[in-house]
């Protein structure tokens, strides 16, 4: 499953061509991000840090009055981290693609943590390769490389 963000974009956003800044692109991620994981129902509310971010911009995003949608999703779970990796895109055309490492952190010890069993869970929930079909792709290629 995926959490979709409805991102407005705002006029502080745009660069001197008229176009959404390529740095403005990391709020947009920590946006979405904060929408996905403070909610009401499901909140880390022990904290969390960013470890990494990857961002491949793909095409430029024209500033509008009209929200941008930003698809999350979980990639990877591991005992102390989690990638989320989103598409900031309208329909079929994607502006960006990034991905963030996040290490759950205990602030008052000033150190990272595991996963509670709760955040796990939630997480499970979202996770998506985000790559339909292809490991049955790798696995023919594979097969008629070894034939």
């Amino acid at each position: 499953m995926r959490h979709i963000y409805r991102c407005p974009l705002r006029w502080a956003d745009m660069d001197a061509y008229g176009h959404v800044n390529n740095v403005v692109f990391l709020r947009y991620l920590e946006e979405a991000r904060i929408d996905f994981l403070f909610r009401p129902d499901k909140d880390f509310q022990q904290g969390s840090v960013v470890a990494r971010h990857e961002i491949d911009y793909k095409r430029q995003l024209v500033h509008r009055h009209a929200p941008v949608d930003i698809e999350l999703w979980v990639t990877q779970i591991r005992a102390a981290s989690f990638t989320l990796t989103y598409e900031v895109k309208d329909g079929d055309q994607v502006y960006v693609r990034a991905s963030t490492v996040i290490v759950p952190f205990d602030f008052e010890a000033q150190r990272p943590r595991r996963l509670t069993q709760e955040e796990r869970e939630f997480l499970q929930e979202y996770t998506d390769d985000g790559d339909s079909g292809s490991d049955a792709a790798d696995t023919d290629q594979e097969e008629a490389v070894a034939a």
